[in-house]
């Protein structure tokens, strides 16, 4: 059976019945706190160990039998036959009939059939290559990236991530929206000469790249710039428009790499220029086990898998409409923000894959801020709110630094919060009440480097997968985001002209305020 098959919703399925049942009778009265008296091991029944991630999945409103009807529920919906699919490179992208290979940019070279590993090998070589060059390059204090979408948020979220490994004496910049205040607040930090502009853009249209880059050029230009081929190097496979633009470096990448997947492409430069040539390997790798752990493991202990079922369990029997990010490593700050394009765009979907409208919800909202920072801003409302947010905290064994009682202060936090969230305070005054029974899961890294955070990455991608699997979407396509940019094009001209003809009143309203 081919993915683009119709089949049936999984909402029609006897394990979705029997789930639902389930809940209806035990499933809203559940409480973790009476679990934990009824199991000593609940904490080893439902923790699972994946490379480089440990998982702690017990303060989770689930029992054996919920989670027993979910592997149920996945073989009924032919979750196993579509992730061998996506593994064997199949069109599982069928609105775009593409293939969705972006596990083939960590597969180690022979490790695979595709034909297509040996031409991203050697581009990865070529990336690389360039890569050592430019760090051993003392000219070259500044690096600015102009992308937008996966050409800025994933490698932005690396090179921070990844800081501890970064060569000394270059800083990295990222550059992803039109307004003008950002790429204008980098210049003002660059010099001409000593400057390298990567831009980042498939197609080498993407209209808020290309204005970005080319003001950068115009500034580039203005201030005695004089090599552009030099200071310039574009991540694309249109190489003619590069050429034009007077971009003579470029690497190119696949249509089956869709933009939020692209990080361990071409699109990665930024990241190999930070963290060099074998710490960029080394995140391939990490990613590449967790890809080995997705296609292998049995359900039952396949990490990524369990993760996208607890999110359909808690989506649509729950109700639970959002999920907070958590991590508790100032070096994973803009992760949520990673996560959001990554889940929201994937599979922020209200048909299938044979375009027939969903009866069930799809992706909930993610958002979070880094741990202990949460703490004294939204916290509040996950311990006392009316609303239940599952939380996921990630926290890391070992500290890159050696400031004494930091670390230490900073773990101590993550699991009182989970805790607290879980047995809560009863309180008959009301105010001091926390209800407790409040999930989450505790994500544990040993440490922060190259190969755990690739692990941590690609979990996070086949987990989406999974749930979008299960509801039956293409979590690869987004045409969500095109309608918008198709009427800024008609929009645009008329703030300089003030026509507001065949406008709705309030577009030509604000667009006449605007105007002054």
């Amino acid at each position: 059976m081919s993915y683009g098959t119709s089949r049936p919703h999984c909402d029609r399925t006897v394990a979705w019945g029997l789930l639902r049942a389930h809940y209806d009778a035990q499933g809203r009265a559940f409480d973790l706190r009476d679990e934990f008296r009824i199991d000593a091991k609940r904490f080893e029944s439902f923790s699972l160990q994946a490379p480089h991630v440990f998982a702690d999945m017990s303060k989770n409103l689930v029992d054996n039998h919920v989670r027993s009807l979910m592997m149920e529920l996945a073989r009924e919906c032919g979750f196993e036959h579509h992730r061998a699919a996506m593994f064997a490179g199949e069109p599982v992208n069928n609105t775009e009939q593409r293939a969705v290979k972006h596990w083939l940019l960590r597969a180690p070279r022979g490790s695979s059939g595709d034909a297509d590993l040996a031409e991203v090998h050697a581009t990865l070589d070529a990336m690389l290559a360039y890569a050592q060059r430019v760090r051993a390059d003392s000219k070259i204090t500044d690096v600015v990236n102009i992308g937008i979408g996966g050409s800025d948020l994933g490698p932005q979220m690396a090179v921070i991530a990844l800081a501890q490994f970064a060569v000394p004496g270059k800083r990295f910049h990222f550059v992803s929206n039109v307004d003008g205040h950002e790429l204008d607040a980098v210049l003002r930090q660059v010099k001409p000469e000593s400057t390298l502009f990567l831009i980042a853009s498939k197609t080498f249209t993407t209209i808020e790249t290309m204005t970005n880059a080319r003001s950068a050029r115009a500034w580039f230009e203005s201030q005695g710039g004089q090599d552009i081929a030099r200071h310039f190097a574009a991540l694309t496979t249109n190489v003619a428009a590069a050429g034009e633009f007077g971009i003579a470096t470029t690497f190119g990448f696949w249509d089956w790499v869709g933009g939020r997947y692209s990080m361990w492409s071409a699109i990665g430069l930024p990241i190999a220029i930070a963290i060099g040539a074998d710490n960029f390997r080394a995140m391939l790798g990490g990613a590449h086990e967790m890809d080995r752990h997705f296609a292998t493991a049995p359900l039952f202990e396949n990490l990524p898998a369990r993760l996208g079922l607890l999110d359909v369990w808690y989506r649509n029997f729950h109700g639970f409409t959002s999920r907070s990010i958590a991590p508790y490593h100032s070096a994973l700050r803009r992760l949520p923000a990673y996560l959001q394009q990554l889940e929201m765009e994937s599979n922020g979907k209200q048909v299938d894959a044979q375009g027939r409208a969903l009866s069930v919800g799809t992706s909930p909202v993610l958002w979070g801020e880094p741990g202990t920072n949460g703490q004294h801003a939204y916290f509040q409302m996950l311990h006392q709110g009316t609303d239940v947010v599952p939380v996921e905290f990630i926290a890391v064994r070992d500290a890159a630094h050696s400031l004494e009682g930091h670390h230490e202060q900073l773990l101590a936090n993550a699991l009182a919060q989970a805790q607290a969230l879980m047995q809560g305070k009863p309180d008959a005054g009301g105010h001091k009440n926390f209800p407790g029974n409040r999930p989450s899961t505790f994500f544990v890294l040993d440490r922060l480097d190259p190969a755990s955070f690739g692990a941590l990455v690609a979990m996070y991608e086949h987990r989406v997968f999974t749930s979008g699997s299960i509801w039956g979407i293409n979590s690869f396509d987004q045409w969500g985001v095109e309608l918008g940019k198709v009427l800024a094009k008609d929009i645009a001209p008329r703030l300089a002209s003030g026509d507001t003809q065949g406008l709705d009143a309030s577009t030509a309203g604000l667009l006449a305020k605007l105007r002054g």
